[in-house]
């Protein structure tokens, strides 16, 4: 009865340190590709869906064309609000993040379904895998890179498939972000 006590105990202080770890993850910020809703109360002719343009731009009634990108819905009210207050002092706005296709990662190579993912909430490179239906069997395990743009270069980034897959260094799962490309590359026959 100890033993399963001891046992619950450590279950239930994983799944809080977990939780907590979801908890603390960085809030949303908008990318190009995104579609939102905009709403102005009580302003009918303000209620707008717009897609988040390549240069991370929007364009909206009486506000014109804004800078968006890497900006949090919280923000981008209070932009549009303070745009619109020479028009509409009391002003209140929403703004709803209603597809977030901007925030994909793409896998390819030695998977069963290549292709781009759509990220809903962070993503490790692990869950991406099994989003693409997991390893061939003839990928190169050994071989698996994340490709990174940073500035104007991308940078390849090693994973570690075997130690993730057995256990080893979980801590190494590296979590994607939105235009990381998983590269599965193939195995040698011999």
């Amino acid at each position: 009865m100890k033993k399963m006590l001891k046992l619950l105990t450590l279950a239930l202080f994983f799944s809080a340190s977990t939780l907590s770890a979801f908890a603390e993850e960085a809030p949303y910020t908008i990318i190009a590709g995104d579609v939102l809703q905009i709403t102005v109360w009580k302003e009918d002719s303000l209620d707008r869906e717009v897609i988040v343009l390549p240069d991370g731009a929007i364009t909206f009634p009486l506000v014109g064309s804004i800078n968006i990108q890497g900006k949090t819905p919280g923000e981008v009210e209070g932009l549009i609000k303070e745009k619109l207050k020479s028009f509409i002092p009391e002003a209140s706005v929403a703004v709803v993040v209603k597809a977030d296709l901007g925030h994909t990662v793409s896998v390819i190579g030695q998977v069963t379904k290549p292709g781009e993912l759509v990220m809903g909430h962070h993503l490790t490179v692990m869950q991406a895998l099994s989003q693409a239906g997991g390893l061939t069997a003839y990928a190169n395990e050994n071989r698996i890179l994340i490709l990174r743009r940073v500035e104007d270069k991308e940078i390849p980034i090693p994973f570690p498939y075997d130690d993730v897959s057995n256990g080893n260094e979980l801590d190494s799962d590296i979590v994607l972000r939105p235009g990381d490309v998983v590269v599965v590359p193939t195995g040698g026959i011999f």
